[in-house]
């Protein structure tokens, strides 16, 4: 697939991603005088995504911090940042993801995206015109003379290494798949008084797909040597190690709003 940066008019593209409410193919032409400004609250798109994609290069740096579960049809890679559909509990009050808490790549690409054209086999480089730091009095322009900023530049190339690494996740994910390593678990919490004792039934938070490690080890030793070679077998024990997080991620959720019913 062919990918362009710009695009001299409206083209009809496909796909809705997580944040982005207007999307456009930047260009020149309609987003000459536009750019990017320093905003109070970086991170205020974040608020309410509860879970958010990740590719597998990014796994042992996300397993700090998230639980990695996979999630959906395609079992797409996502580290949880909440328990709450619509609420993001690493989000501070100043729309500000600590130092000491990885932020995605999928976040960190915002406001660009490259979406798909349904005239023709390309991906093209589209800006959230909606976004908050996205201003006609900007501190760094997308454009000068007509040609892409180096800021510009830099996002379209971030973008397309982005694409690349969510290309090697799906492959990532077909191979788990083939190999028959995925099983499906559930997380729920037990609510407890002040004194430790059990409040109530279970509740559920969240259905998901995950790595089983007995299936893994399992492996033929040629398949396990192949999983090795390839950097996969990192990822697969980065995820298994990410699901440690479930108690912190709950505790938090349970610190921060505790009357409201937990469901992811």
């Amino acid at each position: 697939m062919n990918t362009t940066q710009q695009t001299g008019g409206q083209s009809p593209l496909t796909g809705q991603v997580l944040f982005y409410q207007q999307p456009q193919p930047l260009s020149p032409e309609d987003h000459g005088g536009l750019g990017v400004k320093q905003i109070p609250e970086p991170f205020g798109f974040l608020r309410q995504a509860h879970a958010v994609p990740v590719t597998v290069t990014e796994f042992g740096l996300a397993a700090s911090s998230y639980p990695i579960i996979f999630v959906g049809n395609d079992r797409t890679p996502v580290a949880v940042m909440g328990v709450r559909q619509g609420q993001n509990l690493f989000v501070d009050e100043q729309g500000r993801v600590g130092e000491d808490h990885y932020v995605p790549a999928f976040v960190r690409r915002y406001p660009f995206v490259f979406a798909a054209d349904d005239a023709s086999d390309r991906l093209v480089l589209c800006v959230d015109r909606a976004a908050p730091m996205v201003s006609n009095q900007p501190e760094v322009p997308f454009f000068e003379n007509g040609q892409p900023s180096k800021f510009t530049n830099d996002a379209i190339e971030f973008c397309k290494e982005f694409e690349r690494q969510r290309r090697a996740t799906a492959d990532f994910v077909k191979m788990l798949v083939e190999l028959d390593l995925m099983e499906q678990k559930t997380v729920a919490f037990q609510p407890r008084d002040n004194q430790g004792n059990p409040v109530g039934d279970q509740q559920k938070i969240a259905d998901y797909y995950a790595i089983s490690e007995e299936r893994l080890n399992a492996l033929p030793e040629a398949k396990y040597l192949e999983l090795r070679n390839n950097g996969a077998v990192g990822a697969c024990y980065a995820h298994l190690v990410s699901l440690l997080n479930w108690p912190k991620v709950i505790q938090r959720a349970v610190r921060l709003s505790p009357p409201a019913p937990l469901n992811a």
